[in-house]
């Protein structure tokens, strides 16, 4: 049986945790939005201040620390976890490449040639902590192996959520502003290779370089990532953690317990009207993004993890099971807040697509959970794993 380190236990509990904290919050932005106080509601999060709305504060500010943490992780996960070994790491990297390409498809193939062909990125994302969450319910019976391998292949994800927003989701580009945010990125690099290990000049070398990736016309919170990837991993005595370690701990609590739920609350307050409703399930769209992360996410893991074992580049090791990969593919499908994330840039000044969008990814993500827990449910009840 794999061992969890107490440090990927801690990740596992603190997103467990977030993700009761992010339905309620949903489930909080949905009430409000269509009761009395709805105008209020967007009112409140379109006031201005410092040159950006509330909501953009959230969006473009507290999640850049959101991606710096995912870039922590995955710098981690680099350096000592699931992915230090290409033996370890190939298998949720191939089930990642199959988790985005599926439902990418599927959702193109419904859309391409329309005005909503953009949205093509909404469906390819795993929220972890919803995912987490769910696997969580079903207790000690979730065999080590399958946590790690959700958790492996969500973070992967999240990094290719982050390229693709990198890349098609930059409508223009300020030169003078990107060349000078990539130019602190080098000077951080380069305290790096000097060990400078205190952490001051990289939070500050960091806020720097979002606000000149803001102005560049690049997505800011992708300078969140590039932060994570120039703190030092290197250890400052035996018995402590590196910087980038301590950084990774400190930032758990904040961004699970503040800033998902902020976001989830800033962004989930839809409103619900019978005729948008029925569009649901009836538009392009939102059909495209229910299918892509209901069937493309488990299809598309099952595939990719399936011929990469056909062709002898992975195996899977007991005691992780067919049926495990399965129900990590359709949880998998809870797309959440990377998804909400990239549909607010795919469709920026089309309310009405937002609005259908976040429908689709809330129902989307609630009927692939509940087809993850009882599939999950069903198969580790019928045999010991």
């Amino acid at each position: 049986m794999l061992l969890i380190t107490k440090t990927f236990q801690r990740f596992l509990d603190s997103e467990q945790a977030s993700s009761v904290l992010l339905m309620l919050a949903t489930v909080l932005a949905l009430l409000i939005a269509n009761s009395v106080f709805a105008s209020h509601y967007h009112a409140f999060w379109h006031l201005h201040g410092l040159g950006l709305s509330l909501e953009e504060w959230v969006n473009d500010g507290l999640m850049a620390v959101f991606f710096l943490l995912i870039g922590l992780e995955l710098k981690r996960e680099l350096y000592v976890g699931e992915l230090s070994s290409v033996n370890n790491a190939l298998l949720p990297t191939i089930a990642a490449l199959g988790g985005m390409i599926a439902p990418a498809l599927i959702f193109w193939q419904m859309n391409h040639g329309t005005a909503y062909q953009s949205g093509v990125g909404i469906p390819m994302a795993t929220d972890i902590a919803f995912a987490l969450g769910v696997l969580s319910i079903l207790g000690n019976r979730v065999p080590a192996p399958l946590k790690v391998f959700l958790v492996a292949f969500a973070v992967i994800d999240d990094l290719g959520a982050a390229i693709m927003i990198a890349v098609f989701y930059t409508a223009s580009i300020s030169l003078p502003h990107l060349l000078a945010a990539l130019t602190v990125l080098a000077l951080l690099f380069a305290l790096n290779r000097l060990r400078v290990l205190s952490m001051l000049p990289y939070l500050l070398g960091g806020a720097f370089m979002w606000w000149l990736t803001l102005k560049s016309g690049v997505h800011a919170t992708l300078a969140g990532i590039a932060l994570a990837f120039a703190i030092p991993f290197q250890q400052l005595a035996e018995d402590e953690d590196s910087l980038s370690q301590r950084l990774e701990h400190a930032l758990h609590l904040p961004v699970a317990f503040f800033i998902l739920p902020v976001f989830a609350f800033a962004n989930t307050g839809v409103h619900l009207a019978a005729d948008s409703v029925q569009s649901v399930f009836t538009h392009s769209n939102s059909l495209g993004i229910m299918a892509g992360l209901i069937v493309g996410k488990p299809v598309g893991i099952m595939l990719a993890v399936w011929l990469s074992v056909v062709f002898g580049l992975c195996k899977l090791h007991p005691p992780l099971r067919w049926a495990h990969i399965l129900g990590a593919g359709m949880l998998g499908g809870i797309g959440f807040t990377m998804s909400i994330f990239i549909t607010n840039l795919a469709f920026a000044g089309m309310d009405e697509a937002i609005n259908l969008s976040k429908m689709a990814i809330l129902t989307g993500s609630l009927l692939s959970g509940l087809l993850g827990w009882g599939w999950l449910k069903w198969t580790l009840g019928r045999s010991p794993h």
